[in-house]
């Protein structure tokens, strides 16, 4: 039996079956927040009393009690409207907007911070149902016409969001789909997290490598000595142990103004410029001014991210090609320049250079200083043909696990596509769950 279908009225949903409805999320569900902050200051914030909910806590469609900060009983007893329970809805409206979550295993009184919506549905509409909605492209590409043009800070306007409209099927295939729509997405998170297990397994396989290469060498039976760094341990007898202040030069970046950038000039390399420690160009930016000879880059410069908000970004590398050289790096980085960069890169991959940078970043200090990087102490061999023999094996070596590991990348994209897919055919009807 063909099913009968309606144009839902709205581009991106097109048809959906004829027994369904589209409604706004006002009309079946109370939207509530917190009004501002209603004086609350995270001077407040202490290790017992109500669970305060953060976007920083919504973790894979659940919130993580364990990242809660707790406010006093009388901040949870003054908004009785968002006084959190197990079962609630939630959605991020400031920060990282759209995330959801389903509250479970809340074993105690629980608020909301200003950046995060409670939505209560309404006798008749399944709140796990509108879970998947607001996973699905219904709402995605529904806040991208709502935010096009806008080039403040993105943000899920309460009043906006009211006006959020999507199809509903009836009560019964609304708790069949959520229960479908659970159990499916639960099995492709299961292969998700086993393929992104496998990658970090890679990953660390790959850092094993470098290490024992840039501190053995290639040649198993050579005779060894000690290094007289303990977490090193041994190195082989004709190799020594130098700081890299011996070994090259160090300097920070260029320091430019806003009036100083144009759309065609000299390239100023950033973080963003070093993705899996290799130079991208996805994001670029051009000054043209007169730029100082002696951070003008050559190839072979060592670049790295000395200073970020990020810390997990401080100390990423990328070695600069003759493609490159000529332009020049910002402030927040600095090149590192020596004869023997391709090696010297390996060991900035190495578990030798993760040690000392994390001597290096503190509660306080979130820079890699030039002074800090001048006294890392590495091994390394003067023999050129040794280096280069080590140099071609890493290449080759890493070359091939990069492979593997951009192919796992490519199907995780894959499988969270599918995912997507999934979702929006479900929630619009293009395919029904019989129940």
């Amino acid at each position: 039996m063909i099913e009968k279908v309606k144009h839902s009225k709205i581009a991106w949903i097109g048809d959906i079956p004829e027994e369904w409805s589209i409604k706004k999320i006002k009309y079946i569900s109370k939207l509530k927040g917190r009004i501002g902050w209603q004086g609350l200051t995270s001077d407040e914030y202490t290790d017992e009393g109500a669970f305060l909910i953060t976007g920083t806590d919504f973790n894979n469609g659940r919130i993580n009690w364990d990242t809660c900060v707790h406010v006093p009983m009388k901040r949870w007893e003054q908004a009785k409207d968002i006084q959190i329970e197990n079962g609630d809805l939630l959605i991020t409206k400031d920060g990282t907007v759209g995330k959801v979550a389903i509250v479970d295993g809340l074993n105690g009184p629980a608020s909301l911070n200003s950046g995060v919506l409670r939505i209560s549905t309404f006798e008749g509409y399944d709140r796990r149902f509108l879970f998947w909605v607001l996973q699905s492209n219904v709402f995605w590409t529904w806040f991208s016409y709502r935010n096009a043009g806008n080039s403040t800070i993105i943000h899920l306007y309460q009043n906006d969001f009211a006006e959020f409209e999507y199809p509903i099927p009836p009560l019964a295939e609304q708790r069949a789909i959520a229960d479908y729509l659970d159990n499916k997405c639960s099995q492709i998170e299961s292969i998700i997290t086993d393929m992104e297990r496998q990658i970090e397994i890679l990953q660390k396989y790959k850092k094993s490598l470098i290490t024992e290469t840039v501190t053995k060498g290639l040649n198993k039976s050579v005779a060894m000595k000690d290094s007289g760094i303990e977490w090193i341990g041994k190195i082989p007898k004709h190799w020594e142990i130098k700081r890299l202040k011996y070994l090259g030069t160090a300097r920070n970046g260029l320091t430019y103004d806003p009036e100083d950038m144009c759309d065609d000039g000299i390239l100023v390399l950033r973080s963003s410029n070093i993705q899996n420690n290799k130079l991208v160009f996805e994001d670029n930016v051009y000054v043209n001014r007169r730029i100082p000879r002696e951070i003008i880059l050559q190839e072979d410069d060592l670049l790295i991210c000395s200073r970020n908000g990020s810390r997990e970004l401080i100390g990423k590398c990328a070695l600069i090609d003759k493609h490159t050289a000529g332009n020049t790096y910002g402030a927040f980085m600095c090149v590192y320049r020596s004869k023997y960069n391709k090696f010297i890169h390996y060991v900035f991959l190495s578990d030798i250079f993760s040690y000392y940078l994390s001597t290096f970043l503190t509660a306080t200090i979130n820079q890699l200083t030039n002074a800090n990087l001048y006294n890392i102490m590495i091994p390394i061999t003067f023999d050129e043909n040794e280096q280069q023999q080590i140099v071609e094996y890493l290449d080759e070596k890493c070359s091939q696990i990069d492979i593997l590991i951009e192919e796992k990348q490519r199907s995780i994209e894959t499988v969270i596509q599918y995912k997507k897919s999934l979702i929006y055919e479900y929630v619009t009807g293009k395919k029904r769950v019989i129940h």
